[in-house]
């Protein structure tokens, strides 16, 4: 079983970073596939990037390539999620999910963190 808590939301002006992490605990993130999703009212749960856990190898949404990276620090139980060049379409809550296989769905996942809210103005 993983808790997974996430912080580091926030409101920034378009063109601005945040840094959103997720801390897992109960269980080490070392063998899990780490992925960060995105809701925003009214809409579905959109896949934002993943990393998987052997390789490292990451994965990004098209609408965030080059703007966001994905990161892990294994040794700190930790996800980091860098955003940068924020757009007002980028507003929504942030999740974080763990599985035991890289994936580009929600369903592909069996654990979530609460979510953290991101909101960037114009």
């Amino acid at each position: 079983q993983v808790q997974l808590v996430e912080s580091g939301g926030g409101l920034v002006q378009a063109g601005g970073s945040l840094r959103l992490s997720c801390s897992a605990s109960g269980s080490t993130i070392g063998s899990y596939a780490m992925g960060w999703f995105r809701q925003a009212p009214g809409k579905v749960r959109d896949f934002v990037a993943a990393i998987s856990w052997r390789s490292g190898n990451t994965y990004y949404a098209d609408s965030v390539k080059g703007r966001f990276t994905i990161s892990r620090d294994n040794a700190k139980n930790t996800v980091y999620l860098q955003m940068n060049s924020l757009k007002p379409e980028d507003t929504a809550v942030y999740y974080c999910a763990a599985a035991l296989k890289v994936g580009g769905t929600p369903n592909a996942y069996d654990y979530w963190g609460q979510g953290t809210q991101v909101t960037v103005s114009s």
